[in-house]
């Protein structure tokens, strides 16, 4: 074992990183070996035991704490651990596994004192909090873990957040999304914290990770600075990696580090939400007079950055007020569950509330206040009438997801955050991002991590079945809320506010999620839409109406975005069908909203409710797990059903800002051009650009945009000038287009039918060859993401047909005369959505 070991550990050394944690086969050996330890391996072996195991309900932490409980027991010994060393090892675990053995202890008299010492610190103990402080009533040791709990030790033992922080400016210029911190290439890697770390940069900044590495040699702390920072995918792992570089180690957590300076002009809300989870110091602030290299000093209780010459060079405030908690408590996840032990203690000990912690300074709703649609949606999760902008809130989690190349990531804060059991009703895990094409992790992944949602009463599909936004929305019940560890999870009808993995694994497991309320953005539609042009043209027209009203700018120096942060309302359309409406709130994210959401019709939404019954039915009768959520999901949505009244907007909501698109003035289709999703423009600006890819998929395309292109191509020939990429979302969609005899359209058309899932969209899968021009239907278009130097149009799958007939972008009559022929004559039957409980197979018990 110690042979194998130091061989992994030279061959991750080599590459400047530390060895994996042990896993459990390797733990089970280090506890052998514990017992009688080879002379001379004595401190290795003990340092192996205290500082590289997984922590939690990690497997491997499920064998050190019950080797540890043996010790105590009396069952096992080690002449390097004694049962008072057992008891502070034990105190290292966080939570989970290592509760029992410790509550065991303070009945032990030897052992009470030091057991209640490892207990006081522990806060993830969940319902083992209440048996401590069952056993308080007439124990003494038990009673000073209460009392410790109740006075917030595990808090204030803690160092406050520094008055005064100097650093030295890492600054990359312009914008800094999470591809570049986590490039979609290397997302097999992102479990693993240190090795994904090493792609950090490594298109954006070459080199930055090697120059940060060298000041912090030299003895500096560094902070990450840029223009806009984080724009992009909910990806815990982006800040993984950021931490990786600027953070620091946690004592008894194996390769993660927390801590670390973030400052940017513009952070994007989820960037910066992970950043505050996971124990970093989030600022936003005027950049522009910080270079790369200077020494800065960040005074956090003035609010004044100053350079080496004390000039102050940025002013800030520290918004949340609850930062510097947070900051102290080693993030917000932590502070959270923390507080609610503290307060449990409090109220088992008949103690008023305490008053240590920063309280949030929320606005009280004046008389007649009116709340606008998300604001009601997230007040019924939190009780009341409606939540204002600016509250800090704890909305219930009715949906939670979970994709897959964020999902080890969610499993391992999981188990370190001891969850056994969802407290989330509906906890749903896909596989869409890595089944056409698996790597070896992913392999391996597929195998593990449906099982261990399973265990936890989460459902997970199976690869092959799709992607994950066309799933949940399927088991979603109306006006609730929900999050999801990808950007794009934007409910459409409720509200999803997406996070990272570690918020979106405390969703699951505790059931509600912090929220710091965002403001609403309220786009009014009106008017029809011309003959031609499509819902991907009323996405596109939100940037470039706000763009015409001077609300959004492209240049990414002094940005200016109207939705970065904010919550995109729509209205205006309640007679779309609610796939057609996915189309508009996916399109959030791209906004950089914090959520999104739209008003429907009560038929449209109980028309697809119907349609989801039969669905949910199905998966049951072909065996998905865990069948008892289902279930319950299932009598929710009839629930709903027998009364489906919707919440509507008051007429006297408030917004930051109103934008009113008139849908007759949209004559021609609107594109998001190389490579900003902001940048859009009209077709008559880029007709004539040759194109070498057209890809029709992603979560923004659903079966009618299948079946207009199978009508656009049908009796052309193919042009094999073009590679064509088709992937329709999920293999419900692909089972009807091949019973319509579409797929053999396609396959005259010489197009690439791809699996079921994100394929093309996400670009760690297939990729497009090197600096190709491509017209594409997924959601962004970011510098690498699809292929390195490709330059990507996003738009319509209708005018992405067209497109690859002719190789080039076409004119604005070119494009509507084939609409008009070939897809206006048939739109209702080329429109029409799945509706699982009027078709074969799935009307049974719908």
């Amino acid at each position: 074992m110690i042979e194998s070991y130091l061989r992994h550990e030279e061959e991750r050394n080599a590459l400047g990183i530390p060895a994996l944690p042990l896993n459990p086969e390797q733990t089970a050996q280090l506890c052998e070996l514990l017992q009688n330890p080879p002379a001379g391996k004595e401190e290795f072996l003990l340092n192996l035991f205290t500082e590289r195991v997984s922590p939690g309900v990690d497997p491997a932490a499920e064998v050190k704490a019950g080797f540890l409980a043996e010790i105590l027991q009396g069952v096992k010994s080690s002449p390097l651990i004694s049962k008072s060393q057992a008891i502070k090892i034990l105190g290292t675990m966080i939570g989970g596994y290592n509760v029992q053995p410790l509550i065991g202890a303070l009945s032990d008299a030897e052992l009470a004192d030091e057991a209640a010492c490892a207990l006081s610190g522990l806060t993830y103990v969940y319902d083992a909090a209440a048996q401590v402080l069952e056993l308080a009533k007439s124990h003494d040791a038990a009673k000073k873990v209460a009392e410790s709990w109740a006075a917030a030790e595990w808090f204030t033992s803690k160092p406050e957040m520094p008055e005064t922080i100097t650093v030295k400016v890492f600054k990359v210029e312009g914008e800094i999304n999470t591809d570049d911190f986590s490039p979609a290439g290397d997302a097999w890697s992102r479990p693993d914290i240190p090795l994904h770390a090493l792609a950090m940069g490594k298109t954006r900044f070459p080199g930055g990770i090697e120059e940060i590495a060298t000041w912090r040699a030299e003895g500096h702390q560094v902070a990450f600075v840029g223009d806009v920072v984080g724009t992009g995918s909910s990806r815990k792992s982006a800040c993984n990696s950021v931490l990786w570089h600027i953070g620091e180690d946690i004592p008894a957590v194996p390769n993660k580090r927390r801590g670390g300076v973030i400052i940017g002009g513009v952070i994007a809300p989820i960037f910066f939400n992970t950043a505050q989870d996971s124990g970093a110091l989030p600022l936003r602030m005027d950049v522009t007079k910080m270079n790369m290299g200077d020494i800065i000093t960040i005074n956090t209780a003035k609010g004044e950055v100053t350079n080496e010459a004390g000039k102050v060079v940025s002013t800030f405030e520290i918004k949340p007020n609850t930062v510097p908690d947070e900051f102290r408590a080693g993030g917000r996840i932590p502070l959270i569950i923390g507080r609610s032990v503290t307060t449990q203690a409090r109220e088992a000990l008949g103690m008023d509330e305490i008053n240590i912690f920063a309280q949030p300074d929320n606005p009280t709703p004046k008389a007649g206040q009116g709340y606008s649609l998300a604001q009601k949606m997230v007040g019924r999760a939190c009780g009341v009438e409606g939540i204002l902008p600016g509250t800090a809130c704890e909305p219930k989690m009715t949906t939670v997801g979970s994709q897959d190349t964020t999902g080890p990531m969610t499993a391992d804060e999981l188990k370190e955050l001891a969850c056994l059991k969802f407290q989330s009703p509906m906890f749903m895990q896909s596989f869409c991002h890595t089944a056409a094409y698996p790597k070896p992790a992913d392999v391996k992944m597929h195998k593990n991590l449906p099982g261990f949602i399973a265990e936890r009463e989460g459902v997970a599909l199976r690869p092959g079945d799709g992607v994950i936004h066309s799933w949940l929305n399927r088991l979603l019940v109306p006006d609730t809320v929900g999050t999801g560890g990808d950007s794009h999870t934007r409910f459409p009808v409720g509200i999803s506010f997406p996070a990272g993995s570690g918020l979106v694994a405390f969703a699951g497991a505790l059931g509600f999620m912090p929220l710091d309320m965002p403001e609403s953005v309220l786009v009014r539609f009106k008017g029809e839409f011309n003959p031609g042009i499509t819902l991907r043209d009323a996405v596109n027209a939100i940037p470039l109406w706000a763009i015409k009203q001077g609300l959004m700018t492209v240049p990414k120096k002094n940005k200016i975005n109207v939705f970065n942060g904010r919550i995109l309302e729509m209205e205006g359309l309640p007679n779309l069908s609610v796939e057609q409406a996915f189309e508009l709130t996916d399109a959030a994210a791209e906004r950089s909203a914090a959520a999104g959401c739209i008003q429907l019709s009560e038929e449209s939404v109980c028309t697809y409710l119907r349609s989801n019954i039969a669905l949910m039915e199905k998966m049951i009768e072909e065996g998905y797990q865990h069948a008892g959520t289902l279930r319950r999901r299932i009598e929710d949505v009839k629930e709903w059903l027998k009364d489906p009244k919707l919440l509507r907007a008051d007429s006297n909501a408030e917004y930051a800002a109103v934008i009113e698109i008139d849908l007759a003035e949209i004559t021609e289709p609107i594109l998001a051009c190389p490579n900003d999703p902001d940048d859009v423009k009209v077709l008559s600006e880029v007709a004539g650009t040759e194109i070498n890819d057209v890809f029709l998929g992603s979560c923004m395309t659903n079966i009618g945009h299948f079946r207009a292109a199978a009508e656009i191509w049908r009796g052309q020939k193919f042009n094999p000038s073009v590679r064509t990429w088709v992937c329709p979302p999920t293999r419900m969609d692909q089972a009807k287009l091949k019973e319509e005899a579409v797929f053999s359209v396609f396959s005259a058309m010489g197009a690439r039918i791809e699996i079921a899932g994100c394929s093309l969209c996400m670009g760690n899968q297939a990729r497009v060859p090197d600096g190709v021009t491509m017209f594409s239907t997924s959601t962004r278009n970011f510098d690498d993401r699809i292929g390195n130097g490709a330059k990507v149009y996003l738009g319509s799958a209708e005018l992405g047909a067209v497109t690859s007939t002719l190789g080039k972008l076409p004119t604005p009559d070119e494009y509507l005369a084939v609409y008009n022929e070939k897809v206006a004559p048939k739109k209702d039957e080329i429109y029409k959505y799945l509706q699982f409980d009027e078709m074969d197979g799935y009307g049974k018990n719908a």
